[in-house]
């Protein structure tokens, strides 16, 4: 066993567990990552929920109370997903106070089917921050068009965001500027903006999954060469993004005032192709002031054999324009592809949420209780 989570740790990356089950808060495993494997923060979103209630896992006592109250399929799998939140939270909660309000979050994702509605995403991030009550949970809102008014007025109200699904840089930088929107918006009503605090989750691995594909249809030597690139320069491009807008003059009125750095969270870590070393996503990104959340796995990957050499990312970025430019120019269109991608992820998380809410009801139908 290496140390390789300390190291990544040392260098000013927070590592995230991008996973969360009942059966891991009541088993002690949660404690157990946190107090062993560096773990500082963890994040949830439907595909996560789907995979750990359908296990059945300790939840069947929760839905049989809610087969008795005859509450709706929605309503129960809010509460069985807020109280997996709260119970999170209030483990982590050391880690939150230790940090300051840094680390020790838990991130709880908005019903996917609202991705493109603003006030519904509002009213449901509202929703989802009274119902878990904890200071240290994170509402996560996707990037999407609609998501971005969404992210500046939750910011304004003072709750804490985790934006999701972004993959391009141009949205990006939307996110950032919507999270300083509300930082302003806060400012203005007069709330404390220290208490405030948001990431953006950058995902990495689906960009070489999408572009990776279309190199080996083009299947020539320049193609080949390019594979496994675009990810990890597309997130090294974001952090020099990141650098910029968090330097700049609008900035450093909101630091003056309290105010916190939203930062980047490589989201999506799992390396899908067994050709790629299996702790690429976080060996290559490694930079202060990051999150990396990752499915257990890669984890202890990286635990066992990461490579952490310190901070990979700052320096890199003519290298990382010039891989992505490369790509472009044999005929792959980055917006296309991140158009692509953003689709695919609402329409995967949407997907999973409603897997959840059929296998959920029937769960409630089996456990109903006979009338009389």
């Amino acid at each position: 066993m290496t140390d390789a989570l300390k190291r990544l740790s040392d260098e000013g990356v927070a590592i995230w567990l991008d996973d969360l089950s009942r059966k891991r808060i009541t088993s002690g495993n949660l404690a157990e990552l946190i107090d062993q494997q560096h773990v500082v923060g963890v994040t949830t979103n439907p595909t996560i929920f789907q995979k750990a209630i359908s296990s059945g896992d300790g939840y069947q006592q929760q839905v049989s109370d809610l087969a008795a109250r005859k509450v709706t399929v929605e309503e129960a799998i809010r509460m069985i997903t807020t109280a997996d939140v709260r119970d999170a939270a209030d483990i982590l909660r050391p880690v939150f106070d230790a940090t300051d309000g840094q680390d020790g979050r838990v991130s709880i994702e908005v019903d996917p089917r609202l991705a493109h509605n603003t006030k519904a995403t509002i009213a449901e991030a509202k929703q989802l921050a009274w119902l878990v009550d904890r200071p240290n949970t994170l509402i996560k809102i996707p990037a999407t068009e609609a998501g971005l008014p969404a992210i500046t007025e939750v910011i304004g109200l003072g709750i804490s965001v985790n934006v999701t699904l972004i993959f391009s840089l141009e949205r990006y930088r939307a996110v950032m500027d919507a999270y300083l929107a509300g930082l302003e918006k806060a400012k203005e009503r007069g709330l404390d903006l220290s208490l405030i605090r948001s990431v953006a989750s950058f995902f990495v691995s689906r960009v070489d999954t999408e572009i990776d594909k279309r190199l080996n249809d083009l299947g020539t030597d320049d193609a080949k060469a390019l594979r496994g690139k675009s990810a990890v320069a597309n997130a090294r491009l974001a952090y020099q993004a990141y650098e910029e807008v968090f330097s700049s003059d609008r900035w450093q009125v909101l630091d003056n005032a309290g105010a916190r750095k939203q930062r980047p969270l490589w989201a999506s870590t799992g390396v899908k192709d067994p050709a790629y070393k299996d702790t690429l996503y976080v060996d290559d990104l490694v930079a202060p002031n990051t999150v990396n959340t990752m499915p257990e796995a890669t984890l202890l990957a990286v635990e066992d054999h990461g490579g952490i050499t310190g901070d990979t990312i700052t320096g890199t970025y003519e290298q990382a324009r010039a891989d992505l430019d490369a790509v472009e120019a044999l005929g792959i269109s980055y917006d296309d592809v991140v158009q692509v991608l953003e689709d695919e992820g609402v329409e995967k998380f949407e997907a999973s949420w409603n897997d959840l809410l059929k296998s959920t009801q029937a769960e409630l139908e089996r456990l109903a209780p006979s009338e009389g």
